[in-house]
């Protein structure tokens, strides 16, 4: 009963419905609205009509007066009667509309001129802007016997208002009366509008508002009488239906309720058991936890230990293997016999592979420790790939052509890691000169969207399909016979893999076997500075070379870029009576021909270590010799000083690699072997060395001699590399020279510490005379 009140109170209040808001009011305001707009524009075009027939009425009835005025008028005319005249003027001016009259005979006398002040009023501005402020009628004058005759000019002067005021008080009423049937219009509209519709729908609502769904028992609702049929009767139906169905669905409800309850007993039960058996599980687990922080403990002591031991393992075999393969190096610069220059040769190869899987391991332990950290520092990613592959040269087999193509549009520079990159190239490219005994491979550098690809192509002995997975996996090639005949680790590709992914790039490989295989490195390092093109040369220059060769491909590519007139042949018979600038040759043997034919200097491009005698490149002077692969900027300069006039002596063998430099660096050193293979290797590229056994007499030397470097090793007595370093920063007189960290110390964190001390590069031993001289290259340029 108490549920059926607040039904009836809530259906109560649900018929609080205000007045705009009923239906029967909003139908009526819409039929209303409607009708008042049609009646308004009925009631404006009857006003037009209207308005048009008092316009014309206004014509009508001057006109007739016009007429009954024209025979006094004509007689007064032809008699010249002024006082007559003035009678028939002032009897015009009776009517309302008449403001002046005028009389003319035919010598323009007037002979009578009357008028009266315009009515005034308020609504006479809206007359005077319809039927216009006045208009002026004029009647010729003539006797019916004589009408050939002129006798004069009858003048009217009509105020229009007299017309306009009899007009706007029936558009008045015409308004009105449409304003008035418009408001009937409502109140019936309302009357019969709530009688049918909203008073049927009060009615269900009120029936609806006092039902209770929860009451399946109730009576049905009954239909409003006459709505049987109509949308009313069905919404009633719809009602009863959903009452139904409301009703049988709380039934349903409760009984789910029920059983629910009684799940919910015996869960509290089961609930109740195994609150036991977790207290229990807790227990046992928060011993395992325990366990596990003293596990996690202990491991972390062990990776700190691991690397620590990483560090010094790596400092005390780098310190000893600098000092064995530099003295090796030295000694095979040595007068030696064959046999003893390849006893050395062995030797000293063998030691590179050791500090090549020195390196290897030690990456992965970065990588397994989570130790490894990207720059991310502008750097000249050309000029980077050109000097690996330069140094990587030598182990090219003799019928091997390396070449390095680089896109035309590449960026001058890029950002990223130029350590980590410079190892993915070597690796790639290394792997690659590993297993081609002859024909081509191929560096090539493009810039693609994001970022940089690069490919390095070979056509070596392939990899097989099912073997192209295997390969990345650490210590794991190819076949067991790949080891056994080309050897290797089985560790670099895998660093690149990782190195690639650290960058957050990818490596795929497309190989075949007996066909060679191509590795691309997709790396996202931006650009930087974008490429700038060097001034143009001019030239006729002629390439004698294979169309398949890797220096046909990059000559192409190269000197049209450079303004230069370029064209290829593939015989000597075609060079017979060529005008040319310079002859690009990569076959020794055809040059006694060559020189025969022409005059031209020639550039001889060949193989690294195959530079010809000095006696014999004299006899075939001008000769200019550049070694595989041929970097952009060296091959530029050499065709600007021949070209131009600059310097046209033919180099000497060797000067792609050993230039001389005629550098003063001060070397500060504690290990005397150290000492003499770095003195050996600096003094082979023409440079003065001078030696400080610590930082402390470094410091002293400086004092009294100027350097164009420092090699500056880090751990040495009474003063280490790192305080003498900072030292140096600290003197204003030494902020521009640049200091080079040498240390056997190749954990990560060892590069760091050299920077914040203020060195400005970094060379870690044991190093190779060539990555020494790609060293000087960069920080004290050769201008000889």
């Amino acid at each position: 009963m108490l549920a059926q009140r607040k039904g009836r109170r809530a259906g109560s209040g649900s018929m609080d419905i205000k007045f705009t808001n009923r239906l029967s009011y909003k139908q009526a305001r819409l039929t209303v609205l409607v009708g008042f707009i049609l009646g308004t524009l009925l009631s404006l075009i009857q006003i037009g009509i209207d308005y048009a027939s008092e316009d014309a009425s206004i014509n009508r009835e001057v006109q007739a007066l016009l007429q009954i005025s024209h025979d006094p008028a004509s007689r007064i005319a032809y008699n010249i009667d002024a006082e007559l005249a003035q009678e028939l003027t002032r009897g015009l001016l009776q009517s309302p509309a008449i403001v002046r009259a005028r009389l003319i005979d035919n010598n323009d006398t007037v002979l009578a001129d009357v008028s009266r002040l315009r009515q005034e009023n308020s609504y006479r501005p809206l007359s005077d802007f319809l039927f216009g402020e006045q208009r002026q009628f004029k009647d010729p004058l003539y006797l019916a016997h004589m009408p050939k005759d002129y006798l004069g000019t009858l003048y009217l002067d009509v105020d229009t208002y007299a017309f306009g005021s009899r007009f706007l008080e029936r558009a008045g009423i015409t308004l009105l009366n449409g304003f008035a049937r418009s408001l009937v219009l409502t109140v019936i509209l309302l009357g019969l509008f709530y009688v049918m519709l909203t008073k049927p729908l009060v009615t269900v609502i009120s029936a609806l508002s006092s039902r209770d769904p929860r009451q399946p028992g109730q009576a049905r609702l009954d239909y409003p009488k006459g709505h049987e049929h109509d949308e009313i009767g069905v919404l009633v139906k719809v009602a009863n239906q959903q009452f139904i169905s409301m009703a049988t669905e709380i039934q349903q409800r409760r009984n789910a309720e029920n059983r629910l309850t009684q799940y919910l007993n015996e869960l509290e039960d089961i609930v109740s058991a195994r609150t036991d058996e977790l207290k229990a599980s807790n227990s046992r687990l928060s011993q395992s936890n325990q366990e596990l922080e003293d596990a996690r403990r202990r491991a972390l002591d062990m990776a700190q230990a691991r690397a620590a031991f990483l560090a010094n393992m790596s400092h005390e075999i780098r310190t000893p293997l600098n000092g064995m393969l530099g003295m090796l190096s030295l000694a095979m610069d040595s007068g030696l016999s064959g046999e003893q220059r390849q006893q050395l040769s062995i030797a000293h190869d063998s030691g590179k592979v050791l500090v090549e899987l020195l390196n290897d391991i030690l990456d992965l332990s970065k990588f397994d420790a989570g130790q490894l950290e990207l720059e991310r520092i502008p750097f000249d990613l050309g000029t980077l790939l050109e000097d690996t592959a330069s140094l990587l040269s030598q182990n090219a087999a003799a019928n091997v052509e390396l070449t390095c193509l680089i896109a035309s549009d590449f960026p001058a520079s890029v950002l990223g890691d130029p350590t980590r990159v410079r190892q993915i190239v070597s690796n790639l490219l290394a792997n690659a000169l590993k297993f081609t005994r002859f024909g081509r491979v191929d560096v090539r550098l493009s810039s693609i969207v994001g970022g940089i690809r690069l490919e390095v192509s070979d056509t070596g002995i392939g990899i097989p399909e099912d073997a192209q997975a295997r390969i990345f996996q650490p210590f794991t090639q190819a076949g067991a016979g790949i080891t056994r005949q080309y050897g290797g680790t089985g560790l670099g590709l895998t660093l690149t893999r990782n190195l690639c992914k650290a960058m957050h790039g990818h490596l795929t490989i497309e190989s075949q076997t007996g066909f060679g295989s191509r590795f691309s490195a997709d790396l996202p390092l931006p650009a930087h500075l974008e490429a700038v093109p060097p001034p143009a040369l001019h030239g006729r220059i002629v390439a004698l070379t294979n169309a398949a060769s890797g220096l046909a491909e990059l000559l192409d590519r190269l000197l049209p870029n450079w303004g230069l007139d370029y064209g290829r042949c593939e015989h000597t018979e075609e060079l017979d009576n060529a005008a040319l600038d310079l002859l690009i040759c990569d076959d020794a043997e055809q040059l006694p021909d060559l020189r025969k034919r022409t005059h031209a200097p020639i550039l001889l491009i060949t193989a690294y270590g195959n530079f010809l005698a000095a006696e014999q490149a004299l006899r075939l002077a001008p000769l200019h010799q550049l070694a595989r692969p041929l970097a952009r900027n060296t091959l530029y300069q050499l065709l600007r000083r021949t070209l131009q006039g600059e310097n046209g002596n033919p180099l000497p063998a060797g000067t792609a690699l050993l230039a001389e430099r005629r550098a003063h660096i001060l070397l500060v050193e504690d290990n005397p072997v150290n000492q003499l293979v770095a003195i050996g290797m600096l003094g082979k590229l023409g440079c003065q060395v001078q030696v400080a056994a610590h930082g402390a007499e470094a410091l002293q030397m400086l004092e009294h001699d100027r350097f164009d470097l420092v090699l500056m090793d880090c751990n040495m007595p009474v003063m280490d590399g790192y305080e003498a370093s900072r030292r140096i920063r600290q003197d204003g007189r030494w902020s521009q020279l640049p200091i080079v960290a040498l240390t056997a110390n190749a954990m990560p964190e060892e590069r760091e510490r050299c920077r914040a001390a203020g060195m400005d590069d970094y060379l870690a031993k044991p190093f190779r005379r060539e990555e020494l001289l790609a060293l000087i290259d960069h920080w004290v340029p050769f201008n000889g």
